[in-house]
């Protein structure tokens, strides 16, 4: 199979079925929530284009983010890989070591400039001229600085990437940054999360190499698709939290009912993320559906924002970040419902002694 080959080409080579690759983009439109009919148009796009090369760096980070990617369903990585594109560089996951290793990435570059899709995956220290992180030699900065010259778009994947997550936790000892401070000039996609969602990091991925473009941002850089909402207004347990019925602990009876989370810590009014509907394991589950509070992993400094136990308040978080106006207005709604659901029951218990 060579890489000059068109997808549908590699397809085929591969025994792939026409039926099974239009089923692949049919998942793939209906994660990305594109009308049904685009399913055929990602189809034709697909098949006809050349399989794009894709370089993956790694820098301040845990591989939590490549262990994500790793287990996506829908689409998978291996499809990704070996049909959709041609990924030509991730030290996590290529064979090549050392010399060969870096050869890879600076052929590739060579041979896609401005073509390329650049993937980075950890913050990138800026402390002591980029000494905390260095590759072969080069700094993480400077590695980045010249590969984003290239590309024709660039993803950061992970909270430390788009954020600076963990590594840039106070007091920031090695001066960790998000991509988007080091690349000025070309689009960056954030798809944060610690870690992202697995299917959310291979739909941005579809969504370029279909369209050959980035899908809609928000205001955080994250796609609109996969943060447009907040986890709360998607979650479950919300009709407990509009009546007013709220967990105390983690084992009492009104966890074990599925009440919310929300005075345990729960983040859930705050952090925009695809979680509670895409979910995790092939769609199996998520954090507050197993029975813990949302941290809030996919905001930026959510590390430095207070204890993750401890409840919002209608005004600020200990961080000092201010709520939006609505997540102020659903707390106070539902503190107050629980409020009015107290006074009820107290009032009902005296009437039942006299």
């Amino acid at each position: 199979m060579s890489k000059d080959d068109s997808i549908g080409e590699s397809l085929r080579k591969q025994g792939i079925s026409r039926r099974a690759f239009m089923k692949f983009c049919a998942a793939t439109a209906s994660l990305l929530a594109l009308p049904p009919g685009m399913a055929a148009v990602m189809a034709e796009t697909l098949s006809r284009a050349r399989r794009p090369s894709v370089i993956y760096l790694s820098y301040q980070e845990c591989t939590g983010c490549g262990e994500s990617l790793t287990r996506s369903f829908s689409p998978t990585l291996e499809n990704l890989m070996f049909n959709v594109m041609s990924l030509d560089y991730y030290e996590t996951l290529q064979a090549a070591a050392g010399t060969a290793a870096e050869a890879a990435r600076k052929t590739a570059m060579k041979e896609n400039w401005g073509k390329y899709l650049l993937v980075v995956d950890g913050a990138v220290p800026v402390g002591h001229d980029g000494a905390y992180c260095t590759i072969a030699g080069e700094s993480a900065v400077d590695i980045l600085t010249e590969a984003a010259k290239g590309a024709a778009a660039v993803v950061s994947v992970g909270t430390c990437a788009a954020f600076g997550g963990i590594p840039h936790a106070n007091p920031d000892p090695t001066g960790a940054v998000a991509v988007s401070r080091i690349v000025k000039d070309k689009p960056v996609v954030n798809v944060s999360g610690c870690p992202p969602v697995p299917e959310v990091i291979t739909g941005v991925l579809a969504h370029y190499l279909t369209f050959g473009s980035i899908p809609e941002l928000d205001h955080l850089g994250r796609p609109k698709v996969f943060f447009g909402e907040t986890i709360h207004d998607r979650c479950y347990r919300r009709p407990f939290y509009d009546e007013g019925k709220f967990a105390k602990t983690f084992d009492d009876e009104g966890a074990r009912n599925g009440w919310c989370l929300f005075e345990l810590g729960c983040k859930g009014p705050v952090t925009y993320n695809a979680c509670p509907t895409v979910k995790w394991n092939q769609g199996t589950s998520y954090p507050i559906q197993s029975g813990h509070g949302c941290l809030g992993c996919s905001e930026p400094d959510f590390w430095d924002k207070g204890s993750f136990y401890q409840a919002l308040s209608t005004g600020t978080w200990s961080g000092g970040a201010v709520l939006g106006a609505a997540a102020v207005a659903g707390a106070a709604i539902g503190v107050g419902a629980a409020i009015v659901s107290r006074r009820r029951h107290a009032h009902s218990e005296k009437e039942k002694q006299s």
